[in-house]
């Protein structure tokens, strides 16, 4: 329970106080004995407490309930290994513009700077990747320290914050008074900005709106589609953020992603004004920042962004507008726009384009197991507000490509392009939202990189999927290889276990899938289990993904003179 601030309190006790205060409603963590007090303070607290296998897990799991939320979740580490451990995490958040809030346990205060055991400077390792990396060295500071670091969490781009606790502050005691809420900075769209805005889209006739970033909700997505569809304009989506935008609404056009739609790059080339709502336009939707000219694109450019900083930052825009989405779609949810069958035109082509892109039934690949059927299959079973996660590799084209994202806040997927990210995000997502489906896919190189995590799953009865699509190799690594160097295979190939034996070892459900048919059945098993469970796919090597095989990628090489 809250202790009186008027009363002494440890600093373990104040700064679980202070996360109650800011609504952090859960911690993930790796206990350490460096922070034992804070564990010990969290014990009667109300804070959910989900212990895991592996610091990088942790700290996915928590970002994963910023993504979702909006709200920062906690993370836990003790000192440097668990501190390092964390960094996949931390990095994903940063890159993801996802708030976070990580404490690291730290050494005693009297023996820094001589290298104790697990001494670390965190202030060094983290600030390249987080907004504010800190340390604390009194337990009075504490409620300033971690309103700050809240503060800045969620306001702006969102991202990472890393705090230092040293061990022997948190069990210090002191009288001090307590933080209010945070709550985000908030900017708002100017009327001469709305009235240019305007200006600008009506005498567009290739108008091309990017959706992308954080500090969306569901009412603003809802919102905006509405408000888009009176304005009759293709609407793309950038790295990994489907969810932003049903697929179902006449305007969506695809998302530039990894291998996008060569249709929508032609799309995005032909625009004459182009609109990023919260969207970066970072390496891979630009795709390697060949769409737009930088400093100055071709295109008359509009960007919106929460943060001020990433105005001008890359691209230098027609015009800037320093606005979150909500502040935004709600400045223009009532703005008319006269019909020009132009627009109407380069809508309907790129509509076309993605629906021509997305259909299942015109992909085969070779082996008996076809993962655009099982993509088709899941497209007509899962319900519409399933939370789909995914790490990093060539088998989340699949995913990507042909999953009908309809419902904000139903994908979990890092544009950073971390590995290991699909399973703890899974167990975070089912741990805040036990009642939806949570399904994770993961290659065979990238399940294992936090695999553990589905004993996470399993002490908290948490009935995750994962469907493991196995190729036996590093699939996009060796893509890569045979591009460059076509034939000399090196480092990427793999040996794996039985996936599904591996499921029941931990006390799960495991089914093993190696023809298309036997999908549907494994999957109605796995679901009626009630256990988190995974359905191993063993795909043939050459499907690469859906576009081309391995031996079509070494073919173009050699052809090519590599």
């Amino acid at each position: 329970m809250r202790q009186n601030q008027n009363l002494p309190r440890t600093g373990g006790q104040i700064l679980v106080d202070q996360l109650r205060i800011h609504g952090v409603d859960h911690v993930f963590c790796v206990p350490g004995e460096s922070y034992l007090a804070v564990l010990d303070a969290l014990y009667d607290s109300g804070i959910n407490v989900t212990v895991c296998r592996q610091e990088g897990g942790a700290a996915m799991m928590a970002e994963a309930h910023g993504k979702l939320t909006g709200k920062p979740a906690a993370c836990f580490v003790t000192r440097a290994p668990g501190a390092t451990n964390a960094t996949p995490g931390v990095h994903v958040a940063s890159h993801d513009s996802t708030p976070l809030l990580v404490f690291v346990g730290q050494v005693q205060r009297g023996v820094r700077e001589r290298e104790a055991l697990q001494e670390l400077d965190y202030r060094a390792v983290f600030r390249p990747m987080a907004k504010w990396a800190t340390e604390i060295d009194s337990a009075a500071r504490i409620p300033e320290i971690v309103s700050r670091a809240v503060h800045l969490c969620i306001s702006g781009r969102p991202g990472p914050v890393v705090i230092g606790l040293p061990e022997d502050m948190l069990v210090e005691s002191a009288v001090v008074g307590d933080a209010r809420p945070a709550v985000p900075v908030a900017s708002f769209p100017g009327p001469d900005q709305i009235r240019q805005l305007q200006d600008l889209l009506a005498h567009a006739e290739h108008p091309l709106i990017v959706l992308g970033g954080s500090r969306w909700n569901e009412e603003t997505v809802a919102r905006f589609a509405e408000t888009v569809g009176r304005w009759d304009m293709p609407v793309a989506v950038s790295l990994r953020r489907q969810m932003l935008f049903p697929v179902d609404h006449p305007c969506y056009v695809g998302d530039l992603g990894f291998g996008p739609n060569p249709r929508l790059v032609e799309l995005v080339k032909q625009a004459d004004l182009i609109v990023l709502l919260g969207s970066r336009m970072s390496e891979v939707p630009s795709q390697g920042y060949t769409l737009l000219d930088i400093p100055v694109p071709q295109q008359t450019l509009v960007h919106v962004h929460p943060d001020a900083a990433e105005l001008g930052r890359v691209y230098e825009p027609t015009l800037a507008i320093n606005a979150a989405p909500q502040a935004f779609v709600d400045a223009v949810k009532a703005m008319d726009l006269p019909k020009l069958a132009s627009r109407s035109q380069y809508r309907q082509a790129g509509r076309e384009a993605w629906l021509s892109w997305s259909d299942t039934s015109c992909i085969s690949s070779p082996g008996t197991l076809q993962m655009a059927e099982v993509m088709s299959y899941l497209n007509e079973r899962l319900p519409k507000d399933a939370i789909i996660c995914n790490g990093a590799g060539n088998y989340a084209t699949w995913v990507h490509r042909f999953h009908k994202f309809r419902h904000f806040g139903t994908q979990l997927a890092p544009t950073s392009g971390s590995m290991g990210y699909g399973v703890p995000a899974a167990v975070g997502a089912k741990r805040l939202m036990p009642e939806r489906t949570v399904i994770a896919f993961a290659g065979d190189g990238c399940f294992l990189m936090h695999g553990q995590e589905f004993a996470t799953a399993v002490q908290y009865g948490l009935a995750v999927m994962i469907i493991i699509v196995d190729n036996g190799m590093l699939g996009t690594i060796r893509m890569h290889q045979e591009r460059e160097y076509p034939g000399r295979e090196v480092a990427t190939s793999l040996r794996n276990p039985d996936f599904a034996a591996y499921a029941h070892a931990f006390g799960g459900h495991g089914e093993r899938v190696v023809k298309t048919d036997e999908f549907p059945g494994a999957f109605e098993r796995a679901l009626a289990s009630g256990k988190p469970s995974i359905i191993h796919c063993l795909i043939d090597a050459e499907t690469i993904n859906p576009s081309y095989t391995l031996s079509s990628v070494r073919e173009a090489a050699i052809a090519a003179g590599r």
